[in-house]
């Protein structure tokens, strides 16, 4: 069974990308952490996904809450800052 994705909106890959900037954490850090959490992700798939051109899986999204020690809320949150 194919693992959920979750249609992708502006505001997700936006607040991905301000919430990371935010904790200093570049690209490639974000996606070796996530790598050394069993999330599989490249670089390529996070530029992606922050750019919103592409779906996020749900244990990506959770990867990421996790990796940017923050909420869901404010990862889907409707307006980015």
């Amino acid at each position: 069974m194919e693992e959920q994705k979750i249609k992708q909106d502006i505001h997700i890959g936006a607040n991905i990308r301000r919430i990371r900037k935010s904790r200093n954490i570049g690209q490639t850090e974000l996606v070796r952490l996530l790598q050394l959490d069993g999330v599989e992700m490249t670089r390529e798939t996070l530029v992606k996904i922050e750019r919103g051109t592409r779906h996020i899986q749900a244990t990506q999204l959770r990867g990421i809450r996790d990796a940017l020690h923050t909420t869901y809320d404010a990862l889907l949150e409707a307006q980015a800052e």
